[in-house]
């Protein structure tokens, strides 16, 4: 599969990294052509412009941060068109609380500028470091990755890049509920990082979730 990498920061690096290896051909794309191309040589891909990323890409991950997506998105819409577009971010601000709050979720916000691609949020509930372990396992259990989307096809493509981390991929709705997996990761990261607790303890084991 080829992917396009908007941007050059540690969940670019991260997944890239890890989907190079499974055998997917990377381009990363950057506003620095400096930082584009020492990530392509640490991931072990091709560098260029942004819009040559995008342009690449079956799948494009959109890897920067939430103040600067919807204008990456609008800004590379045209060639956006079609393609699975990966929003990995989370609009947690000051208190590890919602910037998005009132207002769409950051998600949508993309698509709505790019109203063209198939958006799809997954990879935000997690750390980087977590995406560089090989693979992500813990006490015996694979990692779940939750994916929301409304297209079919682009959905097909993240399941299978989520699958190349040996993760499980989990079915969370439309695309109308990625305010709900942005919500989550607020939580998550305030206890983790905010309250330095097992913030996994939350939640019982399906068979003790009730009917």
């Amino acid at each position: 599969m080829r992917i396009g990498l908007l941007g050059t920061g540690n969940m670019a690096d991260a997944l890239g990294t890890r989907w190079a290896r499974a055998g997917h051909d990377v381009w990363v794309g950057g506003r620095s052509p400096d930082r584009a191309e020492a990530l392509a040589a640490r991931v072990g891909g091709r560098a260029g412009s942004l819009r040559e990323a995008a342009g690449f890409g079956d799948v494009v991950l959109l890897a920067v941060p939430f103040p600067a997506g919807e204008e990456v998105a609008a800004e590379l819409a045209d060639v956006l068109t079609g393609r699975a577009l990966i929003d990995c971010c989370n609009p947690v601000g000051p208190g590890f609380g919602l910037l998005t709050d009132g207002g769409p979720a950051a998600a949508l916000r993309i698509a709505a500028a790019a109203p063209g691609a198939h958006v799809v949020k997954a990879f935000n509930l997690c750390h980087e470091g977590v995406w560089r372990l090989t693979p992500p396992v813990f006490d015996g259990r694979p990692l779940g990755v939750p994916l929301a989307g409304d297209d079919a096809h682009a959905l097909g493509l993240v399941r299978e890049l989520t699958t190349d981390l040996g993760c499980v991929p989990y079915a969370a709705g439309g695309l109308d509920r990625a305010g709900l997996l942005e919500a989550t990761a607020a939580l998550l990261i305030g206890l983790w990082v905010g309250e330095r607790v097992d913030a996994q303890a939350i939640a019982p084991p399906q068979a003790h979730a009730g009917a």
